[in-house]
């Protein structure tokens, strides 16, 4: 299967295009009564290894980047710009597993078996899962710079239907721009001595495909990595170089508390300012491994598009080429277990969306569960003391909805509780 902006012969997405060289083409154009060669193989332990990481790989990342997805749609709290830039992220992923990681299952071992139109639809959809991949790195660098660096600005530009608007155009745009490959591939057969070789490869000379290959590789690779450089730098300097003081009284002037501030609502402050920095903190740290994976995962296989862009023969090691392809497709599968490692909020969620598949409703109310509560008083002059308590589930459970009042006898005030 042919590669995602790769010249013919330097496939790292298909192995069979591996072996699509020129002395193989030869096949179908010998003329008649002359000797065909025989059909072309590839090693045993290359198709072992292909297939077993291409399965594994593949496997996790389809269900990682699906729970991504679930959990940022199903829980409510979570719906974010960035985790919205994530989304995206997690389907365009998921269209290069599809597209480029299980077809090449079936590729290695076999010539190309879903006809012309699945040429030409696997094709656009690998073009368009990267391309998308990319735009989406960019766009929650950007988010990222805006509301760390520009605060105030971010309260009216970082917003979810801003960047769901965003998100549109990036995938109506590179909708758009995928769409050249629909006339720039075709289904090549080559005759052998025991059979045909159907491969799914580029309408003309590899020649011609230059100028395509280097505007995707500026667009897609080039132009995100320097501004992912420049952004996260500048982000760092804001984050790490001049963080918030943590001595109260450095945030908070010595006659605050004769302005109306007492020194506990002070320190409580700086604890919610402090965790909000830390809060930033660890979602940058996570957003900028994601963008460093994909500059190291993706390096192996741009290089190898610039490098046989300009050698004759192309350099086509077999290993090398199998080497490319996982890059590939472990940055479409890895991203879910970097949220998993460095997110508290996406691991709590997975940990939920996982019981909750465990979970069967009509059960529910027989599952004994501990229960913890917080109290919040409320110093109110104008109404009898008590106290608001929140049930929290512990357990991960969901139930219903109660409400209970009891009178606290140990004192001689009344006490309402409730349980919500």
């Amino acid at each position: 299967m042919e590669p995602v902006a790769t010249p013919p012969n330097d496939s790292p997405f298909s192995a069979g295009m591996a072996n699509a060289t020129p002395a193989l083409q030869l096949g179908s154009n010998l003329t008649q009564g002359a000797e065909l060669s025989a059909m072309p193989q590839s090693p045993l332990q290359v198709q072992v290894v292909t297939i077993l990481l291409a399965l594994l790989i593949c496997g996790v990342g389809i269900a990682g980047n699906i729970m991504v997805v679930l959990v940022v749609l199903r829980t409510k709290h979570m719906m974010t710009p960035t985790n919205c830039y994530l989304v995206s992220l997690a389907f365009a992923d998921l269209i290069v597993l599809l597209a480029a990681g299980l077809p090449n299952i079936s590729d290695v071992v076999a010539s190309w078996v879903y006809g012309y139109a699945g040429c030409l639809c696997i094709t656009y959809l690998q073009y368009l899962g990267i391309n998308v991949s990319s735009c989406s790195i960019t766009a929650f660098t950007i988010e990222r710079y805006i509301a760390i660096c520009h605060s105030i600005k971010a309260q009216f530009i970082c917003t979810v239907s801003r960047a769901k608007k965003i998100i549109a155009f990036v995938w109506v745009f590179t909708s758009l721009y995928c769409i050249m490959w629909f006339f720039l591939v075709n289904t090549n057969e080559t005759v052998f001595a025991d059979g045909v070789v159907v491969k799914c490869g580029y309408r003309v000379s590899r020649n011609l495909y230059m100028p395509i290959y280097f505007l995707d590789f500026t667009l897609f690779y080039v132009i995100p990595l320097i501004v992912a450089t420049v952004l996260y730098g500048l982000i760092a300097r804001i984050l790490f170089m001049s963080p918030l003081p943590t001595n109260p009284s450095d945030r908070v002037g010595n006659d605050s508390v004769h302005q109306g501030r007492s020194s506990s609502t002070v320190k409580m402050s700086c604890k919610s300012n402090k965790g909000a920095m830390t809060s930033r903190k660890q979602v940058t740290k996570m957003l900028a491994v994601v963008v460093i994976l994909f500059a190291l995962l993706w390096m192996p296989y741009r290089t190898l598009v610039v490098v046989n862009s300009f050698m004759d023969p192309p350099y086509l090691n077999t290993w090398f080429l199998l080497f490319c392809r996982m890059c590939i497709y472990m940055n479409s599968a890895i991203n879910p277990i970097i949220y998993n490692l460095m997110s508290q909020k996406f691991r709590a969620a997975f940990k939920k969306l996982c019981k909750c598949k465990k979970q069967h409703p009509e059960k529910v109310a027989k599952y004994n569960m501990p229960v913890y509560y917080s109290v919040m008083k409320d110093s109110s002059h104008e109404s009898p003391d008590h106290d608001d308590t929140e049930q929290e589930d512990m357990g991960g459970y969901s139930v219903a909805a109660k409400k209970v009042s009891f009178t606290d006898k140990c004192k001689e005030t009344g006490t309402m509780f409730s349980i919500a």
